[in-house]
């Protein structure tokens, strides 16, 4: 009988362990787009809203970039580098001049609204540190809605084209569901 017991329990923890392995197989989800950041021009789609004045012959980067500014945006978000490709959804919230050193960083806090395809109505939120300057940067994803509801993973971020101060930024995030 002891053994009987011994027996069943080992059956039990091996099911048991063998299902967590499994549900910890979880289908990571990979989505490219292009992100179009176009402070400049006659139809921005970022905004500066507060801040200490830019100072263009400043000493670092901090300050040629105005530390401390802090921009809206509603960008929109492309399955191509180009702007008249198809429209997949919008890249909304802010982003502040984060560094005062020589280094050019922004703090992002924006949320991805999917808005057409099989991601419609869903969205990711990204909250993190991008050093623009570097080639790839590396931002976490801290929820989403939708199809990505209470979603965790990673978005990196690479610079395709820049123009003065319009950029399009490539994006591959990785999305790893939860269930």
């Amino acid at each position: 009988m002891p053994y009987t017991k011994t027996l069943l329990y080992l059956v039990f923890v091996v099911v048991f362990t063998a299902s967590m392995s499994e549900a910890r197989k979880r289908n990571a989800t990979h989505i490219q787009f292009y992100m179009h950041d176009t402070p400049g021009g006659s139809n921005p789609s970022a905004v500066r809203v507060a801040g200490q004045p830019i100072n263009s012959t400043g000493a670092n980067m901090g300050a040629m970039f105005g530390f401390g500014s802090i921009f809206v945006m509603d960008n929109s978000l492309t399955a191509t580098p180009d702007t008249n490709s198809t429209l997949i959804g919008r890249a909304q919230g802010i982003y502040v001049m984060a560094s005062q050193e020589n280094e050019l960083s922004l703090l992002m806090t924006l949320t991805y609204n999917f808005v057409s395809g099989i991601y419609n109505g869903s969205s990711l939120s990204i909250v993190g540190r991008n050093p623009v300057m570097n080639e790839v940067r590396e931002m976490p994803v801290v929820g989403g809605t939708g199809v990505f509801r209470l979603a965790r993973g990673f978005a990196l971020a690479k610079t395709h084209s820049i123009d003065q101060v319009n950029a399009v930024i490539g994006y591959n995030v990785t999305i790893i569901p939860y269930y």
